[in-house]
Order: structure tokens, then sequence, then C-alpha cells
């Protein structure tokens, strides 16, 4: 075999091995309401006695990421741990200035009040490596 044939089977070899680990290891594109195109959208968000509930796991990290809910009435926000021992249980809500620990495992209800459509609400992890938003419409 010759020099140039074989340089040609490495670059070949180089380049589908690229573009293999480029789509394996690249973010899947995301549909706008936060899920990923091709999964069904979990639903988080419930209305009971005229008081919404809006359900965010934090046992490693948030989920979902993204919620969307109505706006204009009274909704609390319940975060579920089990077994978090990440830094999501250490959560923080700028806009309610609210800092609070979760527990290890159980629910926390939190009173957000009446949000107003176009005002998202954003929680983070002490760290700031986690985060989710709810997006009121």
């Amino acid at each position: 075999m010759n020099t140039n044939k074989i340089i040609s089977i490495v670059v070949t070899v180089a380049l589908l091995a690229g573009i293999i680990f480029i789509i394996t290891k690249s973010p899947k594109s995301k549909n706008e309401e936060g899920g990923i195109y091709g999964q069904s959208l979990v639903s988080n968000v419930s209305v009971k006695d005229g008081i919404q509930y809006i359900t965010i796991d934090a046992t490693n990290g948030y989920s979902p990421a993204v919620s969307n809910a109505k706006a204009g009435i009274p909704t609390k926000l319940i975060m579920k741990t089990n077994g978090a021992f990440s830094c999501s249980s250490a959560l923080v809500i700028h806009s309610l200035n609210y800092q609070k620990m979760l527990p290890q495992t159980g629910e926390t209800e939190i009173d957000i009040g009446t949000p107003k459509a176009g005002e998202p609400l954003k929680g983070v992890c002490g760290m700031g490596m986690y985060s989710f938003k709810i997006n009121f419409e």
C-alpha cells in the first residue's frame, strides 16, 4: 500500500470518529417548552381548589428544568426530594428572598403568591450549578 492511500484511510477514519463523537456528545435540541424533541413533557402543574401547584424534583439537580404555568392564580411550589445529597438541596429563589436547605427526603411547600404573566420564577442551587425556571402565561 502506498503512503497516500494510508494517509487517506487514516484521515477518513479520524473524520468519521470525530463526527460520531460530535453527534453523541452534542446537546439535544429543545422545543419551546424546554423538553427534548421526541420526548413527552412532564406534567408537573396542577390546580386544586383554586390553587396552582407546581412540583419540581430536587434530588440530583432540578427536574423539569423548565415549567409552564398559569399567571394570575394563587400558586405554591412543591420541592420534592428523595435521598438528595447534591447541592440542589440548598435552594435559592432570589425574587422571593428564599434561601433554605431542603430535607434529604420529603416535600417542601413554598407559597409564591399570585404570579404575573411574563415574570418567570427562577430557582438555583446554593453553588449555582443547577437551576430551574417557571414561565407564567
